[in-house]
């Protein structure tokens, strides 16, 4: 396959995994706790000998952009875990300030393999008053040689209860 066409089906698979146009306007909100889905392995093919199916490690940029045009917002923490929810990391030391329209993002190496098939994370973010919620989501690659693959998953606010 030319690195022509397996360009064309990147963006086609980008293309296919965007999501959509909300349904409708989201509710104004004050802080969220929100749960991102991270695919550091995504199994795939036949069982081999061993009895597990094939395995491919993904890169993932988890995303956290302010959509309120007129306020900051402020994300308290980004708190990574693995497949059994065992937590592996924080990602801010401190509170970090988004002033509106702004963005950030956090890396997880393609060889970082810790996380697993069913690795997460939990954002908090707050704000001083009811704001646009960010759009939180992870965009996942494995983009070497002449093939790749991306794909994207946007992050669902929960509920956390403390224990």
């Amino acid at each position: 396959m030319n690195r022509k066409v397996s360009f064309a089906l990147i963006f086609g698979l980008i293309l296919m995994t965007t999501p959509g146009d909300a349904a409708e306007e989201a509710a104004m909100t004050q802080g969220q706790t929100v749960y991102v889905p991270i695919y550091s392995h995504v199994l795939h093919g036949n069982h081999g000998r061993s009895g597990n199916p094939d395995s491919a490690l993904f890169s993932a940029m988890l995303s956290i952009r302010n959509t309120d045009a007129d306020d900051p917002i402020t994300v308290l923490l980004a708190r990574y875990y693995d497949t059994s929810g065992k937590h592996l990391r924080d990602y801010y030391e401190t509170p970090m300030t988004l002033p509106p329209m702004a963005s950030t993002e956090l890396f997880i190496e393609h060889r970082d393999a810790a996380g697993g098939t069913g690795a997460n994370f939990l954002v908090t973010w707050d704000a001083k008053k009811p704001v646009n919620p960010p759009i939180i989501e992870a965009v996942h690659a494995n983009l070497f040689g002449s093939t790749g693959a991306i794909f994207i998953v946007r992050g669902q606010p929960v509920n956390v209860h403390k224990r």
